[in-house]
């Protein structure tokens, strides 16, 4: 028959969607037990899911729990049918190369990411056929770190929907015994909770009802999503502490009592730079008054301020003492932001301050809190760190809290490992006082100095030599005991209190065998110690030596299983399934997925699985259905930016059996509908399809490849040569429960800033198909000052005279400043602070303007836009309330370009013009 040309329209891709939105009654949870054994402070906790599909055909059911940051997780497996699929961890270099292979097959990748500020989040998922059940365990590995006088076990419980069978069962056991217990957080029912202490040990049973799954804290109709944290401490004494060995290795937890605290030279090295403005400085100013107060009368202190220059409430160490606290207080009340930030400097002086004024029998401390990079004086990360290194000489420890997800926070973190500190993010919410309140708490009573942990008979030591002992927290050393003597195996700690040497050790000169460990519990707890301080290490060196330290903490992690940065778990699914890659980040790095088609894993996609989930992939998302018109609606199974190359042509006789077992024939078609193509369908009677009623069904096919077609002839012509993309913008709000995100469709160029009572503006070219951002943006300056800033260059044109910037030397324009860096580009000019992201990578690299500091609140454009809204409650469509409008919003999701690496954050999408209050023609230039 001659070839019939449909025209699919948009009206055709939201039934079709409609129709293949997962349905939460197709699976059922029938049971969701955590079972979580602690013993000497390790915890392994195992989480079992059992699943059934109550479908008459195949469904996609997921697994999606999250666990804790700090944990590795060490086994997970699924039962399917009597057997047993395992998860086996590999190097990241192979499990890469088994992940390409996978996603050239149009196969899946696992997902580990972060989640707020303590969990990460474990998602997999399988196709189970119909009226079978499956059952998901996942095992994961923690130390607890003591801090403020306590242990904590998390346990994150998120099953969807209520289960009939929801268990916690935890059990702690401590040979010193345990003096206190508190079960809280918001599942902490107390008719669902059974608690047993009894001296040693401690029992924790929660098992509640359907109908209690509801009604918590943290429960609603989708039953419970919320923590339940189980806090406790040990017995301890003034000794030598807590020390277990079995099978040839020890581990030894020191944390002495009845010390008498050491009094502390601290100084404060607070940002005020332009991008601390609003909330952030009122909340450090709040903390500051908070940390003043709580200061002992024989400390002493120093408060130094710092943009583009530095300022000093006195330039000397001063005693705590009512007077100078008070002077101290209204000097953090007048802190004022604005400027740039000059980090070398401010730590240099701090470092100065300490060193000028030393106290015997003191214990010195540098703290920095900085919301922002280095844009003034040295700027180069690299020669900032060495030049701190040198003025602190190990002298005292530099403690980096970084503020909100616009800082470097590796640049953090290795400043303070290089200073015998630690880095901690704080979090731009409500409680960001507290948090920061709550960290100079963990460091305010030191207790001893100067701490050597030795072990005569010991070998293949963790970490040994401590700058500080807190009082709330704790000490632990693992390693192995040479030989296995037992008799030889003598330790001792030396350390410096308040005014003289002390030394713990046993009073019998040797420590016997506990004998009551399992035989590899003690070995796992060196190797869950080890593994985190070669990580450590690692990112403190370069060269062979950084490579040494990579491979040996690789070697470790593959022996215990651990999935850690340099490791990934490979998941092998039934015959015809996925493979999947499971990656565990670092702190605040983006997901790594991969995709669900060939050829088309680096445009980014969205697969509603049927467990309610968004699996999001990293690069460029895809555009909603309602895009091209500027209507709201469901993300589609659609790719954005598809590369036609990858839809196979009649002659290829690709085989739907070649494709992933899911949705082989709806999702190319969805693709074609999404993106205005013109399908060209031969032998339709072949197809079963007679008319556009019967072609749409088709796209509702359920996954199961048995009742697919066996061959699929399809031509895919675009209607034009150039197919636009969308691009998905995010507009966070303040106290909002989700930021707004809306769709522009095309390689417009956009409004991004502009300033009404200057020359100021700033526009963005957004990128072609394959990128997910901005492929140039052009600031105008003045009249005749320009600066076009593309990935590998800038350009600044002044009046008839142009210059081409390529390397990172800092460029002046006028009154502006441009600093490159390897991820970002720097414009700072009078009270104007922008920061320009690369986002991706290599090829597929591309520009996201974020706004840090703005001189006028009358700026108009993107970048200045600060929506409110109101959720209108009680209505059968979510819809929220924008400027006395009621506006039809749906959940989605998108990724967050103003951080690097960039998060993936829920949204309340809905059309341009309705986020941007004005047609979005206003906008494009």
């Amino acid at each position: 028959m001659e070839r019939a040309v449909l025209q699919i329209t948009l009206f055709g891709l939201l039934l079709a969607l409609a129709a293949t939105q997962p349905n939460k009654d197709d699976w059922d949870i029938y049971s969701f037990h955590i079972n979580s054994t602690v013993t000497s402070r390790y915890a392994t906790t195992v989480i079992t899911s059992r699943m059934a599909n109550r479908m008459d055909e195949s469904k996609e059911i997921e697994f999606h729990v999250r666990i804790p940051k700090n944990a590795f997780i060490s086994k997970f497996r699924m039962f399917i049918d009597g057997q047993v699929y395992d998860g086996i961890v590999k190097g990241k270099e192979k499990a890469r190369q088994q992940y390409t292979e996978a996603v050239s097959r149009g196969q899946s990748a696992g997902l580990v990411s972060s989640v707020g500020r303590t969990l990460e989040e474990f998602k997999t998922s399988v196709t189970v056929a119909a009226h079978k059940k499956v059952t998901f365990e996942l095992t994961y590995e923690e130390l607890l770190k003591r801090r403020l006088g306590k242990y904590e076990l998390q346990i994150h419980a998120r099953p969807m929907q209520p289960v009939k069978s929801f268990k916690v069962d935890v059990h702690i056991h401590e040979e010193s015994g345990i003096n206190i217990v508190e079960v809280k957080g918001g599942l902490a029912l107390a008719d669902a909770i059974n608690k047993t202490h009894a001296d040693n040990e401690v029992w924790v049973n929660f098992y509640p009802t359907e109908d209690q799954q509801k009604t918590c804290t943290s429960c609603g109709e989708q039953g419970l999503n919320g923590d339940l944290v189980i806090v406790y401490d040990v017995n301890r004494d003034s000794g030598l502490g807590d020390i277990k060995t079995s099978a040839g290795y020890f581990v030894h937890h020191f944390a002495p009592s009845s010390l008498t605290r050491i009094s502390k030279n601290v100084v404060f090295l607070i940002d005020r730079s332009g991008s601390m403005h609003g909330k952030k400085m009122q909340q450090t100013r709040l903390a500051l008054i908070h940390i003043l107060n709580d200061l002992s009368e024989d400390d002493h202190f120093g408060l130094i301020t710092f943009d583009g220059s530095i300022s000093y409430w006195k330039r000397e160490l001063v005693q705590a003492n009512q007077r100078n606290l008070e002077s101290a207080k209204i000097f953090s009340r007048n802190i004022r932001e604005s400027g740039a930030t000059n980090i070398n400097s401010a730590v240099l002086e701090g470092a100065s301050l300490l060193n000028a004024h030393p106290r015997e029998d003191s214990a010195s401390i540098l703290i920095l809190l900085t919301d922002g990079d280095p844009t003034s004086g040295v700027t180069n990360l690299e020669q900032i760190q060495s030049n701190v290194r040198v003025a602190i000489a190990d002298e005292f420890p530099l403690y980096c809290l970084g503020f909100g997800f616009d800082v470097n926070f590796e640049f953090l973190e290795k400043m303070s490992l290089q200073n015998n500190g630690v880095a901690r993010r704080i979090y731009e919410d409500s409680d960001a006082d507290l948090q920061l309140k709550g960290f100079y708490e963990e460091v305010a009573t030191p207790l001893l100095i100067d701490v050597t942990m030795s072990y005569e008979g010991g070998t293949n030591l963790t970490q040994t030599v401590f700058s500080q002992y807190y009082n709330g927290s704790e000490i632990v050393v693992a390693g192995q005991i040479t030989d296995n003597d037992i008799g030889t195996f003598t330790p001792q700690v030396v350390a410096i209190s308040s005014s003289k040497k002390m030394t713990f050790s046993n009073p019998n000169g040797t420590v016997e065998s506990t004998g009551t460990e399992s035989a590899d519990h003690i070995q796992r707890v060196w190797a869950y110690l080890t593994v985190k301080q070669l990580l450590e290490k690692e990112l403190l060196l370069s060269g062979a030596e950084k490579e040494n330290v990579k491979r040996e903490a690789l070697e470790l992690s593959l022996k215990y299983s651990f999935v850690t940065p340099l490791t990934s778990m490979v998941v092998t699914k039934p015959e015809g399934g996925d493979t999947e890659v499971l990656h565990k980040p670092k702190e605040g790095e983006a997901p790594q997925t991969g995709s669900r088609h060939p050829n088309i894993g680096s445009s980014g996609s969205v697969m509603h699985t049927s467990a309610g989930s968004v699996m999001h992939t990293s690069g460029a998302r895809q555009a909603s259905p309602g895009a091209r018109q500027g209507l709201p609606g469901p993300p589609a199974y659609g790719y954005g930016g598809m590369d036609l190359s990858s839809i196979q042509p009649k002659d290829s006789g690709l085989r739907s059996t070649q494709l992933n077992a899911e949705r082989v024939f709806s999702a190319s078609i969805l693709t074609m509908i999404q993106r205005d193509y013109t399908v060209h369908v031969q032998d339709m009677d072949s197809l079963g399809i007679s008319k556009i009623e019967d072609l749409e069904e088709s796209t509702m096919l359920p996954p199961n490849i048995d009742e697919a077609p066996t061959q699929v002839h399809a031509t895919i012509v675009p209607a034009t040569d150039n197919i636009p993309v969308s691009h998905r913008f995010l507009l966070k709000t303040e106290n909002q429960s989700l930021p707004l995100c809306f769709d522009v469709t095309g390689d417009v160029r956009l409004k991004l800033l502009h300033h009404p009572t200057s020359e100021l503006s700033v526009h963005g070219e957004l990128d072609s198909v394959s990128n997910g951002g901005f492929r140039r943006i052009v600031i105008q300056l003045n009249a005749d000052l320009y600066v076009d800033v593309e990935v590998n260059k800038i350009t600044v044109r002044e009046g008839s005279r142009i210059t081409h910037h390529t390397g990172q030397d800092p460029i002046t324009a006028g009154s502006w400043t441009i600093i490159r860096r390897d991820k970002d580009i720097d414009v700072a000019g009078g009270d104007t602070h922008l920061v320009i992201l690369i986002q991706g990578k290599d090829a597929q690299s591309f520009l996201w303007p974020v706004l840090r500091q703005q001189s006028s609140d009358s700026a108009e454009g993107i970048l200045a836009l600060n929506p409110v809204y109101e959720e209108v409650p009680q209505t059968p469509t979510t819809k929220l309330r924008i400027k006395d409008q009621e506006i039809d919003v749906t959940r989605a999701n998108a990724a967050d370009y103003s951080i690097s690496p960039p998060l993936t954050l829920d949204c309340w999408l809905l059309s341009a013009d309705s986020a941007l209050q004005r047609r979005l023609e206003a906008f494009i230039v």
